[in-house]
C-alpha cells in the first residue's frame, strides 16, 4: 500500500529565536511530527529562518566592518548557513524523539537551492526587512554597495526583495529520500534563492517566503497533505476585531475571494493562504491545514485547524 506524503511547514513558534530556546523548540516539535511518523506518513519538513539568518547577517556584517579585508557575505550564503544550524537541531531532536519511541529510521538535512525569475516584480519592490538597526552613514554605505535600505525607528535597516520560488534543484533527491523512506528537512528558510545562469547557479540577493517553497515542495514530491504550523488556532476573517471569525474549512475558490478582498494580513497569514491554493490546485485529493502546535498526535493537530479543499 502507497504512505501518504506530508510537508510539514514549521513557523517561528516551532523554532524559537535563540540558541537555546531552539534546543527547547525543536524537541517540543519533533514529538509532533513523530505522530505523523508513527502513523506512517513519509514526511518532508520545511522551516523558516527569520531571526536565525537575520542574527548570521548582522553577525557577518559585523565581522566586515571590524576586518574590511575580508569579502561581506551574501545573503544566499547566509541563507545556507541557517539551513545548516536549524537542521543540525531539528534533525538531532526528531532522530532523539524517534528512537525513545523505538522507531528507526534517519532524518537527513538536504541543503536546497530555489530557483528564482531575475524579472520577478519583488526585486523592484523589496519588502523583507533583515539585519540590525543602523545609523545613516552605514546605511549610506549599504546603498553604495547596491542594496536597499528603508528608514525604521532608531534608524535604518537592510531591505531585500521576496520573489516566488519557480523550481527547487534539489526536489529529485529528495523523492529519492522519500523513497528510501528516511526523514527529510529541506528547503529551509524557503530555500537558497538562486538564479539560473545557463549551467550555473547564482545566488540571490533576497529570500523566500518560506510558506510558498513548501507549497513548491509538497506539489513537485506528489505530497497529500500540506500542514502549515503557526502561531494561531486557525485562519480568521477580521482578525484581531471584535467580529473575529474563525474559519474551520474553506474551499480553494472561497480561498481566493477572501485573499482578493484582503481579509489575511500580508507578511502573515496571506502567504499561507497563498500557499495552500497553489499546493492544492484543481486537485480534489490534496488538502492543506494552518493550525497552532500544540499536540503530539498529528491527527489532533490537523482536526483543530483551518482545512483547506478543492
Amino acid at each position: 500500500m502507497k504512505k501518504k506524503k506530508i510537508v510539514i511547514a514549521l513557523g517561528h513558534h516551532a523554532l524559537g529565536t535563540t540558541l537555546p530556546e531552539q534546543k527547547i523548540a525543536t524537541a517540543r516539535t519533533a514529538k509532533a511530527i513523530a505522530g505523523f511518523i508513527k502513523e506512517d506518513y513519509q514526511v518532508v519538513i520545511t522551516h523558516g529562518n527569520g531571526p536565525q539568518v537575520g542574527m548570521i547577517h548582522m553577525a557577518m556584517a559585523e565581522f566586515c566592518r571590524i576586518y574590511p579585508e575580508y569579502t561581506a557575505t551574501p545573503m544566499s550564503v547566509c541563507s545556507a548557513m541557517s539551513q545548516g544550524y536549524i537542521g543540525y537541531d531539528l534533525q538531532n531532536a526528531i532522530r532523539t524523539e524517534l528512537l525513545n519511541r523505538g522507531i528507526y529510521k534517519n532524518v537527513v538535512t538536504v541543503l536546497t537551492q530555489v530557483v528564482v525569475d531575475p524579472y520577478d516584480d519583488a526585486f523592484y519592490h523589496p519588502t523583507k526587512i533583515i539585519g540590525r538597526v543602523m545609523n545613516a552613514e552605514e546605511a549610506d554605505l549599504e546603498e553604495r554597495k547596491g542594496n536597499h535600505v528603508i528608514e525604521v525607528p532608531g534608524g535604518y535597516r537592510r531591505i531585500v526583495a521576496a520573489p516566488k520560488p519557480i523550481d527547487i534543484i534539489e526536489a529529485e533527491s529528495v523523492r529519492a529520500l522519500l523513497d528510501a523512506d528516511q526523514i527529510v528537512i529541506a528547503c529551509g528558510g524557503g530555500g537558497i534563492p538562486v538564479l539560473s545562469q545557463s549551467n550555473r547557479l547564482k545566488g540571490a540577493s533576497a529570500v523566500i517566503e518560506k510558506d510558498l517553497a513548501a507549497a513548491k515542495l509538497a506539489s513537485l514530491v506528489g505530497a497529500d497533505m500540506l500542514l502549515i504550523l503557526t502561531g494561531v488556532q486557525k485562519a480568521c476573517l477580521h482578525y484581531g476585531t471584535i467580529k473575529e471569525q474563525p474559519l474551520e474549512e474553506l474551499t480553494v475558490a472561497q480561498a481566493k475571494k477572501y485573499l482578493e478582498d484582503g481579509e489575511f494580513e500580508a507578511g502573515s497569514m496571506a502567504p499561507k493562504i497563498e500557499a495552500a491554493i497553489d499546493f492544492i490546485g484543481d486537485s480534489a485529493i490534496r488538502r492543506a491545514v494552518i493550525t497552532r502546535l500544540d499536540s503530539e498526535r498529528g491527527d489532533f493537530v490537523a482536526a483543530n485547524g483551518t482545512v483547506i479543499r478543492k
